[in-house]
């Protein structure tokens, strides 16, 4: 399958020269995936809700100061592909091209509505992260922010003072509220008004009740769920309890769809443009090294997530790497923080494998990487 039909030609663009006050106002008004910015025409970059979350600079300064680059994609590229390039381009929206012009966008939604038939093969449990980052009510929105962007995640789930899921906190409800507090706020009351709302509560901010599925909920359901409600993501808690066990993302079904019968583990990776002097094959040469190991866990896909932080030395950037294995034990993962991508890469590997160590009683299990794709079938 191809995206020829998938793709659009309606899409939100701004000009590079245009303010991010207008560019808060776009996301405010028609709240979009994400923004094309263009010069003169020609496709510059885009620039998503997390972008202007994660951004400290002032709303005057013009968009292309905060257009990210995102993967060009030919109008007939495969749709697996395409879920690919999203992911590893770390954004939900992208440009698709006819030759050298721009014709249009093609986004994670689309992609997810026409292979929705496909996806009753698989539950929840076959795709969803473990082991989140989860906060209290009484966190405060500062922090909030300082997670989302450490995890480098779009929501986090909120517990009561019993441990139990009470709430769902996200880019987009932390910006909708400080959005709006700060259009009530005079000019001269706009500072103090901005560090009142960062230490209130996350309860204040937070979506409640909260829409779950179970591990064994099936794909499909959880992901018409998500269009319902307008969610990128749901919380999973387990049978008949209200303890978070996990959750599942619109991303994490957008990877299932990337999966393949090659001979060699698959490995995809989360911000690829931030790659030095580390290649794809090296990167899944190392991960292998560690798997291979420890010959009774069968690891079944990979996922790196590389993420920048302002600080640099000597012009190389402190990055984080996140080195995440689904195996026939569950998930195990390793981070860890470098200047470069290679440093921040070993680090995680190294954490990695210790992690890998700590788990007890690995045994061998016949199902292996291929399994998602054999359920999926050929799209």
């Amino acid at each position: 399958m191809d995206i020829t039909d998938i793709a659009t030609q309606e899409y939100v663009g701004i000009d590079a020269d245009d303010r991010l006050g207008t560019v808060r106002s776009v996301f405010e008004r028609e709240n979009p995936k994400g923004v094309l910015v263009t010069n003169g025409g020609s496709y510059s970059g885009v620039i998503t809700q997390r972008d202007l979350l994660q951004s400290h600079v002032e709303d005057s300064t013009k968009a292309a100061a905060l257009a990210g680059p995102a993967p060009k994609i030919e109008r007939t590229a495969d749709v697996r592909e395409v879920a690919r390039m999203l992911i590893e381009g770390g954004t939900k929206v992208a440009p698709v091209f006819e030759g050298e012009e721009l014709w249009g966008i093609v986004d994670a939604d689309a992609i997810l509505e026409a292979v929705l038939p496909h996806l009753d093969a698989l539950v929840v449990a076959d795709i969803y992260t473990e082991e989140v980052t989860t906060i209290t009510e009484e966190t405060r929105v500062g922090r909030a922010i300082n997670l989302l962007r450490e995890s480098g995640v779009s929501r986090l789930p909120v517990c009561n003072e019993n441990g139990l899921l009470s709430g769902m906190v996200t880019t987009h409800d932390i910006v909708d509220v400080i959005v709006r507090s700060m259009d009530n706020a005079t000019t001269g009351e706009r500072s103090g008004e901005l560090d009142r709302m960062l230490d209130l509560p996350v309860y204040n901010a937070m979506s409640a009740p909260v829409e779950t599925v179970t591990p064994d909920t099936p794909v499909d359901e959880a992901v018409r769920k998500m269009f319902e409600y307008d969610y990128a993501g749901l919380a999973v808690t387990p049978p008949d309890e209200d303890t978070v066990a996990g959750v599942v993302t619109k991303t994490d079904v957008l990877r299932a769809l990337t999966h393949t019968e090659e001979e060699h583990l698959d490995v995809q990776i989360t911000n690829i443009s931030l790659l030095d002097t580390l290649s794809r094959e090296t990167i899944r040469e190392r991960i292998e090294q560690v798997a291979g190991k420890y010959g009774r866990m069968d690891v079944h896909h990979a996922h790196v997530r590389f993420q920048a932080h302002k600080e640099k030395l000597r012009g190389t950037p402190l990055i984080q790497a996140q080195v995440r294995l689904r195996s026939d034990r569950g998930q195990v993962a390793g981070t860890g923080e470098g200047y470069g991508a290679e440093s921040a890469f070993h680090v995680a590997l190294d954490k990695l494998e210790r992690n890998v160590l700590e788990m007890k009683g690995i045994q061998r299990d016949e199902e292996y990487r291929g399994q998602l794709l054999r359920k999926l079938g050929r799209l």
